[in-house]
């Protein structure tokens, strides 16, 4: 199985900690040259100093606020005029819990903004490069949701269904390039979003963090939350030459959660 990556680029997004920076990690040790792209400069300098260089890569950083798409879209053209593209990562961190019937209007048109947008801004951006070279993996990272919708959290259900039905129409129209766009859909995995979702349903029942998470893992067959590292091994297989005909999917890594086929 051809997984290496070696002489490829990559664009990661939100990758300056969890699902993100656990991605950018294994791309990098699969041989990628890996652009990390976030808001926090600080946090994304860290980040680039430690992906692996074994095989002469050279890492580099875009800084951009996704909550402002023309600032998202202004980094990464000036970010193809230097350099090809073969991977795009479009991660990206998720709306606030709460109930669907409680959500602001605003709330539901900056989460678009932020994702299915700022992804779009992204691909167009990427695909002239990836028609040329031939080889294009788009990966969106986006959540179990796009399955079943999770309970309170109505404005990311909302969105992130956009973002499959938007993804599964560019798969359609790009695969005749070599381009193939695909879905990871994390479960339950501990990152500090989930840690923030366990602490805002304790709150709002009056129960202790620990009644909540034993809760939410009694929903899982394998009767844990995920590690970042096992969300990053499946986009990695995606980025992959292995994955060539892999296209237009939508696959939860979830420990089995979702209740659908």
């Amino acid at each position: 199985m051809n997984l290496s990556l070696e002489g490829k680029f990559a664009v990661v997004c939100g990758s300056t900690q969890g699902i993100g920076l656990a991605i950018a990690e294994e791309l990098a040790l699969l041989g990628a040259n890996c652009t990390l792209v976030a808001r926090n400069e600080d946090a994304l300098k860290a980040a680039v100093h430690n992906l692996d260089i074994s095989l002469r890569q050279q890492h580099n950083y875009l800084v951009a606020d996704f909550s402002k798409p023309d600032e998202v879209g202004k980094a990464i053209k000036g970010h193809i005029t230097k350099n090809p593209v073969h991977i795009l990562v479009n991660n990206s961190g998720g709306p606030q819990a709460g109930p669907i019937i409680e959500a602001t209007e605003e709330a539901f048109l900056n989460t678009f903004n932020q994702h299915l947008i700022c992804n779009h801004i992204l691909t167009k951006a990427v695909v002239p490069s990836m028609k040329k070279e031939k080889y294009g993996r788009i990966i969106n990272i986006i959540s179990t949701s796009v399955k079943i919708p999770l309970k309170n959290l109505g404005v990311s259900n909302t969105i992130r269904g956009a973002v499959a039905s938007w993804a599964k129409s560019m798969a359609n129209e790009l695969g005749q390039f070599n381009i193939t766009v695909n879905n990871v859909l994390p479960g339950f995995t501990s990152t500090q979003r989930l840690t923030t979702i366990i602490e805002g349903t304790a709150k709002r029942g009056n129960v202790v963090v620990d009644i909540v998470e034993k809760n939410m893992k009694e929903e899982v067959p394998m009767k844990r939350f995920g590690d970042v590292s096992e969300i990053a091994a499946v986009a990695a297989f995606l980025a992959s030459p292995a994955a060539s005909y892999v296209n237009g999917t939508s696959i939860p890594v979830d420990g089995g959660r979702t209740g659908s086929i």
